[in-house]
């Protein structure tokens, strides 16, 4: 399938697809080209004041989701949709006494924000955001405010690896992760594209480094097995979290996308998950979403639109392949899946333009 094909397939709404005359699909068409697409995700999980909420987690809204939702308005040069959740975001997210973001507000709560925390992840998403958001509709203040998070996230999420003083880890968050015999890390909080891209423009060299570390370290976990969601690393080695999700799951799904978009389709985690889906992913059987990372076992498995998008991201890139099994979008699907879809479009948009949905 072409390029254009591509394009009528991820803007399939309910079986209808967008008409009129449609040109090649490359970064500069898809604000118009697939705008159906992004239209639809707004209504399903952007709110009126700004707010992205969670489906799935009782209409939570966390820093990640307000990150990947300002992040895709800029994809789709929505400058309305970005100013609402970037407003949303510094009146209910920006209260720490850092630059940094709270990571979760609660509805209906007289404290809707009761753990000031952060996510590094969704801090990451956010100043990556507002420097594609600085270039795209010119404005200075998104580009210094980016700046501000990203020192802050290397001052206080960036550290030393245990045993490796000479490599960095991206810690999830600036409390409770950095244990005294070891350090917890999320591997799928490693963005390397959004990691250089964000060190680039704001000069925090930081980021970048600690995005090349975070390579080698998605590396070493996948030479046994498939990343899993949570990491434990001490001065005597890497093993899968004995407190936190120690499966490859909905966290780890996240892994080989972002590789893939960051232009590394070989790299060994992609690989490793790769060949999962390939032999597991049949018709009419649901693409596995938590597998157990050394047998390769799967424990679990969605029929959600989006997790399939991934999956057939991942094996085309892999195998280099020519064309893709990415479904049509739907808005019925949870919050996560469907954003990860949007995600998987902009990967194939920017990266691997090869593989275009079958």
């Amino acid at each position: 399938m072409n390029r254009r094909g591509f394009l009528a397939s991820v803007s399939a709404l309910g079986g209808a697809l967008v008409s009129g005359d449609v040109r090649a699909f490359g970064q500069s068409d898809l604000s118009l080209q697939a705008r159906p697409v992004w239209e639809s995700w707004k209504a399903a999980f952007l709110r009126s004041d700004g707010r992205v909420v969670d489906t799935l987690q009782h209409e939570s809204s966390h820093s990640e989701g307000q990150g990947y939702g300002m992040l895709a308005a800029t994809m789709f040069d929505d400058e309305v949709a970005f100013r609402q959740m970037l407003q949303w975001t510094e009146r209910q997210l920006a209260i720490r006494p850092d630059p940094l973001l709270a990571w979760r507000w609660l509805p209906g709560q007289a404290n809707p924000v009761p753990d000031t925390n952060n996510a590094s992840d969704g801090d990451l998403f956010y100043a990556w955001a507002l420097v594609r958001a600085a270039a795209k509709f010119g404005d200075r203040s998104y580009l210094r405010r980016a700046g501000e998070i990203a020192e802050a996230l290397a001052e206080k999420c960036i550290i030393a690896m245990p045993g490796a003083s000479d490599k960095s880890l991206l810690l999830p968050a600036a409390f409770g992760f950095n244990h005294e015999k070891h350090v917890s890390i999320n591997p799928s909080y490693y963005m390397p594209l959004a990691m250089r891209d964000v060190a680039a423009a704001t000069g925090v060299t930081k980021l970048a480094s600690c995005a090349q570390h975070g390579e080698v370290l998605l590396d070493d976990l996948a030479r046994d097995g498939l990343v899993p969601d949570w990491v434990d690393i001490s001065e005597s080695g890497m093993k899968a979290s004995e407190a936190l999700a120690s499966n490859t799951g909905y966290e780890a799904i996240r892994v080989p996308l972002f590789l893939v978009w960051s232009r590394m389709p070989e790299h060994r985690a992609v690989r490793r998950m790769a060949a999962v889906y390939g032999r597991t992913l049949q018709p009419g059987i649901g693409v596995p979403t938590i597998v157990e990372p050394l047998s390769g076992v799967v424990l679990e498995t969605s029929n959600d639109p989006g997790y399939h998008a991934i999956a057939g991201l991942v094996i085309c890139s892999s195998q280099r392949g020519l064309g893709a099994t990415i479904p049509p979008f739907s808005p019925q699907q949870p919050y996560y899946p469907a954003t990860l879809q949007l995600f998987t479009m902009f990967a194939v948009d920017h990266t691997v333009p090869e593989c275009v949905p079958l």
